[in-house]
């Protein structure tokens, strides 16, 4: 599995980092979600993440209303660097006579026939056709028209996005973010929303750790701790090094912390609370290039037992059947669950493992399942074909969400030995 340099590395990254590089590792797409007010933070942390961590490019596409394709294609692409300009224009002197035509002064063509035209398909600068970002952050992308979240699904499925003049291909190394407010997901299309891998929910109590740290190197004041929680954490209390995973929920009803250890020689897991802090002269990680392929393929190699599975097909199951979820599946499609079992091999390599175990399968299904889950509406309900009161149902659903669902099932599945 992988070296100790890169899981010390790892289990150095905050959420954020994380999330982005399970969706790396993965090939896929996330949303990411935080309060209304912190939406612009959370914007620029995720920059500062994308070029701290891994060394990518970024390109932010506000959505709004009005928002277009044209605005779409602009937005993704790499912006170049002006160069300086060798050679200023000379003004243009009048002509002599008034009656001589414009076409034909020497002067009119000065300082403009050494520059050729250039396609609007190309770089003026390098006469490269334009590139995509590696990484895009499509802010408020739930207020986007139907037809731009229609391609921006393309862009995730195809990796290249049709303009009016060219096709663009996305580079090797491309992210999808949804950046969102807390219930943005529930208005994206629904295929769109389907075709994100993990959705994750950053609180504000948790600081952004990249913006502090940028604001401490820049002379600025912090407003908050840093981040005190992390998907994947070493436990500074053990001293053999063992891998910690904490998922983070929103704060809701009946939702709490959890964290799941794991350690080398044993296969279950014992639930305990952890705090650490960050020292303020902390250097963040940076995961390469190649870091992420041997992720990559040590997640393809890791193995899941039989028990394992079917535990993971039986919270599946659960989520499907549950009453407070719409009938049809309630967003728990098959690609969900294919999702499911790439992420359960996924957080096994980030941990140093070969084999999944229930605690994983359990995280997993925290990070697939929140903005997939539909809650049916009380008349929906499948007690109702059955003569139940319309009003005590109204009554049974109310406060319930997907969090909730999540937390139900996985109380009533039992996990394997």
């Amino acid at each position: 599995m992988a070296d100790e340099d890169l899981l010390h590395r790892i289990h150095g990254l905050e959420d954020l980092d994380l999330a982005a590089l399970l969706c790396l590792v993965s090939r896929e797409h996330c949303i990411v979600s935080t309060e209304p007010e912190e939406l612009d933070a959370l914007v620029e942390e995720l920059r500062l993440v994308a070029s701290q961590t891994f060394n990518l490019s970024s390109a932010l596409v506000d959505c709004t209303p009005h928002t277009t394709l044209d605005d779409l294609a602009a937005s993704i692409q790499l912006r170049p660097a002006t160069p300086p300009q060798l050679y200023p224009p000379t003004p243009r002197t009048p002509s002599a006579s008034p009656l001589r035509r414009r076409g034909t002064d020497a002067s009119y063509f000065h300082g403009r026939t050494a520059t050729p035209t250039t396609p609007r398909t190309q770089n003026p600068f390098t006469g490269s056709p334009p590139q995509i970002a590696n990484v895009i952050l499509a802010k408020n992308l739930d207020r986007a028209p139907k037809d731009v979240q229609i391609q921006c699904l393309e862009l995730l499925r195809t990796r290249r996005i049709l303009t009016r003049t060219s096709v663009q291909a996305a580079p090797k190394q491309f992210l999808f973010v949804a950046v969102l407010e807390s219930a943005g997901a529930g208005r994206l299309v629904s295929h769109l929303n389907d075709l994100f891998y993990v959705s994750h929910w950053h609180d504000p109590e948790d600081g952004f750790a990249h913006l502090e740290e940028e604001d401490d190197r820049k002379g600025g004041e912090t407003a908050s701790l840093y981040s005190a929680s992390s998907v994947v954490r070493r436990s500074t209390a053990d001293s053999m090094s063992v891998p910690v995973l904490t998922s983070t929920p929103r704060a809701g009803p009946s939702r709490s912390s959890a964290t799941y250890v794991h350690r080398e020689d044993q296969l279950a897991a014992d639930q305990i609370s952890l705090s650490s802090s960050r020292a303020p002269s902390f250097a963040f990680p940076s995961i390469s290039e190649s870091d992420i392929a041997t992720l990559a393929l040590q997640a393809r190699q890791v193995n899941q037992e039989i028990e394992v599975l079917r535990y993971q097909m039986n919270i599946v199951s659960f989520i499907r059947m549950h009453r407070a979820v719409a009938p049809g599946g309630g967003g728990a499609t098959p690609l969900a669950t294919k999702h499911l079992d790439q992420l359960a091999k996924c957080l096994a390599a980030l941990h140093g493992l070969d084999y999944v175990t229930p605690s994983l399968v359990g995280l997993a299904v925290k990070k697939i399942y929140p903005h997939r889950i539909r809650i049916a509406a009380p008349g929906q309900e499948r007690s109702m074909q059955w003569g139940s009161d319309l009003g005590a149902i109204e009554t049974l659903l109310e406060g319930m969400d997907a969090e909730y669902v999540i937390e139900d099932v996985l109380s009533m599945v039992e996990a394997p030995l």
